[in-house]
């Protein structure tokens, strides 16, 4: 339909045959957070694949870090070295979201050209994105970020003891976290050859990170009257060795539909996780988990959102989100969980 100009809309109202209820078209009260809040893609790569399900290849740690290297006999030869390989597997299952649109309802933002979340179809495809991410990182939480998914798993407590597998919590100032972690890295680096390079936060074991008198010791000298020194995302990073720290700082309502709400951050906020992560899916190369998407509708989007016309008489339309993933360890030896962080 098009637009009407603003004097024929003044006009049409003049004589009451335009009576729309108006709202401001530059202010809403919505709460969607901010992109980068959602955290899930920033810890494990995510790889596409064509299949919604299918196998790939493991190979034996053990034998790839063996030295099957032998003085080889005079005129003779050595025995061949094994390899050994197997094999795990994957499935993607298809998650959606719908929301309806009135067109008769919407043919009042049409004609006044309103912008932004005031046109409802610009708003609600909005809100779909929205849930997607939020689903995205709930996902991702249940896989990855909960006591009982990682075999190495160590608890906050009073003190630090490695065969209970406990260490001082944050919070506490007896806590050395630099150590903390490096130390933990270092068990990883041994076991695997690969050091963790990724550190996953939950908000409440950011903040007692933040406010440790023994982080705060070392970054205070680094700044100054103009610029003085602050305990971010970047600076862990620079202290621990580690290159990506990421605070886990989505929330979501946990209540059902229709009552009270109940907000809650999607990630455990006393929790941590340290890992090992490629940038980008590697056949030669190990990572802790990974986010494997399945392309359902063929346009290159794991999490397409498609808009279409409801039955004939309706005068309806829906937006849909989908979303088809499977987001698996694979690699239990390349992490560590930390509970109870404070």
């Amino acid at each position: 339909m098009n637009s009407i100009s603003p004097e024929q809309l003044t006009h049409d109202i003049q004589k009451g045959s335009f009576k729309p209820n108006i709202y401001l078209t530059n202010l809403s009260m919505a709460y969607f957070q901010d992109a980068s809040r959602y955290v899930a893609k920033n810890i494990f790569p995510i790889c596409p694949v064509k299949l919604s399900s299918a196998r790939y290849y493991t190979f034996a740690k053990e034998d790839l870090l063996r030295d099957n290297v032998a003085r080889k006999p005079q005129f003779g030869k050595v025995q061949p070295a094994q390899m050994g390989q197997a094999d795990q597997s994957y499935a993607c299952q298809v998650d959606q979201v719908i929301v309806g649109i009135d067109q008769i309802e919407a043919l009042d933002y049409q004609r006044t050209n309103a912008p932004g979340s005031a046109d409802p179809r610009k708003a609600k495809v909005k809100f779909i994105a929205e849930q997607m991410n939020l689903h995205q990182d709930i996902v991702f939480a249940e896989n990855f970020f909960a006591p009982g998914i990682w075999g190495n798993e160590w608890s906050g407590a009073a003190a630090y003891d490695q065969d209970a597998k406990t260490f001082i919590k944050f919070n506490d100032d007896n806590c050395d976290p630099v150590l903390l972690i490096d130390d933990l890295c270092t068990d990883v680096e041994q076991n695997t050859g690969r050091r963790p390079n990724r550190l996953a936060l939950g908000k409440a074991a950011f903040n007692a990170l933040k406010a440790h008198p023994g982080v705060v010791e070392r970054v205070k000298f680094g700044g100054s009257t103009a610029n003085p020194a602050t305990v971010n995302e970047r600076v862990l990073a620079e202290l621990f060795g580690i290159e990506r720290v990421v605070v886990m700082s989505s929330i979501y309502n946990k209540a059902g539909f229709g009552t009270a709400g109940d907000m809650q951050f999607i990630c455990d906020p006393t929790s941590a996780l340290l890992a090992y992560a490629t940038n980008t899916p590697a056949i030669d190369e190990p990572s802790a988990g990974y986010i494997f998407t399945w392309d359902m509708l063929g346009n290159g989007q794991y999490m397409p959102t498609v808009q279409y016309a409801g039955e004939n008489g309706t005068h309806s339309e829906f937006v849909e989100g989908l979303f088809a993933a499977d987001m698996k360890k694979t690699a239990d030896d390349l992490a560590v969980f930390l509970k109870d962080c404070v």
